[in-house]
C-alpha cells in the first residue's frame, strides 16, 4: 500500500478522547501483496498467559494499525490495574443502543486444570492435569447475549468480504444486475467512518444463510448469540474495545475452566451428581431441542450463569495432542496459540449435547462441518451456519497487553487463503 497515514484526533461518541489513525486509501492488503508486509514476531514474554508457540509470527500485519490504535485508546482511559481495585461492574457498548453487560471479577490463583484419570465419563485429551496459575481478570457473568452481538453483525455497513471497509471506489466493481442493483450500489455508499476505529473493526458481511432456522430458533436480545465463528467473537471483542476503551478478548482455556470451576475439583461446579445438573444447565435432555435465554438456571459459587451447557463457548486455545504434555506446572495462564483453522476448543457443553459433554474439563473440538450448509465459496469467515450450539462469554484481564499482545488476541483466524482452504 502507497497511501501516506497520518494521526487524527478525534473523540468517542462516549466522550473518551483517542488517537486514531485516518487513511487515505482503507483497502486491504492483498494475498499477493502479504510478502511486503514486515514480519514480526509476538513477545517472548505475555502479560497474562504463557503462549505456545511463543514468538510467534504476528498474523494480519496489514491490520496492526488497528490494534495500535485501539490500545492507545485503552491506555488513554487508563483504569485501575491495582488487584485491590477490582470489583464487579456493568459495561455499557454504545454501538449496542448502550446494553449493558456484567463482568465478575476474579481474583486469580492456582488451580489444577482438566480431569483425574477416575472421572466418569473422562476422556483423554481432559489430562494430564497440571496445576497453572491464572492472573487475576474479569470474566462476562453470562455469555453474550444477541443485545450485544446483534449491532455488532448488523452494522449496516457496507465491507469488504473480509469484513474491512470498502475502499473509496469500490461502487464501480459492484457485480450485482437486476432489480437488486440500485439497492446494491445504495448500500455501497454507506462505508462506515474512516477515522473511527469502531467502524475501521473488521466486521461481519451480511449472511446467506438463516441461524434461527426460519424463526425455529429464537431471536430474542436474550438469548445467547450462536453460530458465531471463532474469528468472529475475537472481533466482536476488539469491536467492543474500541468503543469502550476496556481491553476484551476470549478466555484462554485455563482461565474459562478456573471460572467454571470456581473453587471445585468435582466433574461440575457444584459437585459429581449428575442428576443436580438440571438446576444449573440447559443440556441435551432437559432443553426441548432449544437454547434458552442467559441466567435463566443456577450460577455458580463465583456469580457465573451458564457456565454448563446453553451454549458451548469459545476459548482462545487450539487443540493439539499431547500439548498437556508440554505444560510446566505453575506456568502463568498456558495457551495453545492455534495454528490452523480447525480444531480449537470449546468449553461448557450446550442444550444440544449430553450432560457428561457439560462437564468442567470437558472439551468439544471444532470441525469445518458447522459450515456445512454455508453455500459460499471460500465459505464465510463470520457464520458457523450449522454451529447453533456455539456462542461465546468474554474476559479483560487486570493487566493491560501491549499492543502486538491484543493484536495475536484478535487476530488468530485472519482471512487468507490457507486458513479459508480448511473450510473446503
Amino acid at each position: 500500500m502507497t497511501a501516506n497515514r497520518f494521526l487524527l484526533p478525534v473523540v468517542l461518541g462516549t466522550g473518551l478522547a483517542a488517537v486514531f489513525l485516518a487513511c487515505a486509501d482503507e483497502t486491504p492488503v492483498a494475498d499477493n501483496e502479504s510478502a511486503a508486509l514486515p514480519v514480526v514476531k509476538a513477545p517472548a514474554q505475555f502479560t497474562n498467559t504463557t503462549p505456545t508457540p511463543s514468538g510467534y509470527q504476528l498474523p494480519s500485519m496489514n491490520r496492526m494499525f488497528v490494534s495500535k490504535n485501539i490500545h492507545e485508546i485503552v491506555a488513554q482511559k487508563g483504569g485501575g490495574s491495582a488487584l485491590g481495585k477490582m470489583k464487579d461492574y456493568d459495561e455499557v457498548a454504545p454501538r449496542a443502543n448502550d446494553s449493558t453487560y456484567k463482568l465478575i471479577a476474579i481474583q486469580g490463583g492456582e488451580f489444577t486444570i482438566g480431569s483425574p484419570d477416575g472421572e466418569a465419563d473422562r476422556e483423554d485429551d481432559e489430562g494430564p492435569q497440571r496445576k497453572v496459575k491464572i492472573a487475576p481478570f474479569w470474566i462476562g457473568q453470562t455469555e453474550i447475549p444477541w443485545a450485544l452481538y446483534k449491532p455488532f453483525y448488523e452494522n449496516g455497513i457496507a465491507r469488504n468480504k473480509d469484513g474491512t471497509l470498502l475502499a473509496p471506489k469500490a461502487k464501480s466493481v459492484i457485480t450485482v444486475k437486476g432489480k437488486n442493483r440500485a439497492k446494491a450500489i445504495k448500500d455501497s455508499l454507506s462505508r462506515g467512518d474512516h477515522s473511527n476505529m469502531v467502524d475501521v473493526v473488521s466486521q461481519p458481511t451480511p449472511q446467506y444463510h438463516d441461524m434461527f432456522l426460519s424463526g425455529d430458533l429464537p431471536s430474542d436480545l436474550n438469548y445467547p448469540a450462536m453460530c458465531t465463528t471463532h474469528h468472529a467473537a475475537s472481533k466482536f471483542c476488539q469491536w467492543l474495545t474500541a468503543q469502550t476503551g476496556h481491553f476484551y478478548r476470549l478466555p484462554t482455556e485455563a482461565e474459562w475452566e478456573y471460572a467454571c470451576r470456581a473453587g471445585s475439583t468435582t466433574a461440575f461446579h457444584f459437585g459429581d451428581e449428575i442428576k443436580q445438573l438440571d438446576d444449573y444447565a440447559w443440556h441435551g435432555y432437559n432443553s426441548e431441542y432449544m437454547y434458552h435465554p442467559v441466567a435463566k438456571k443456577k450460577p455458580n459459587q463465583w456469580g457465573l450463569y451458564d457456565m454448563h451447557g446453553n451454549v458451548a463457548e469459545w476459548v482462545l486455545d487450539g487443540f493439539t495432542e499431547d500439548y498437556r504434555d508440554t505444560i510446566k506446572p505453575g506456568t502463568l495462564n498456558p495457551w495453545n496459540i492455534p495454528i490452523t483453522r480447525y480444531p480449537r476448543i470449546v468449553k461448557g457443553g450446550s442444550w444440544d449435547q449430553d450432560q457428561d459433554e457439560c462437564r468442567s474439563s470437558a472439551r468439544l473440538h471444532s470441525i469445518n462441518d458447522w459450515k456445512d450448509t454455508d453455500p459460499q465459496v471460500p465459505k464465510s469467515v463470520w457464520y458457523h451456519t450449522d454451529g447453533q450450539h456455539v456462542g461465546f462469554r468474554i474476559v479483560r484481564p487486570l493487566k493491560t497487553p501491549t499492543a502486538e499482545e491484543m493484536h495475536l488476541y484478535w487476530n488468530t483466524d485472519w482471512w487468507e487463503p490457507r486458513r479459508n482452504a480448511e473450510d473446503l
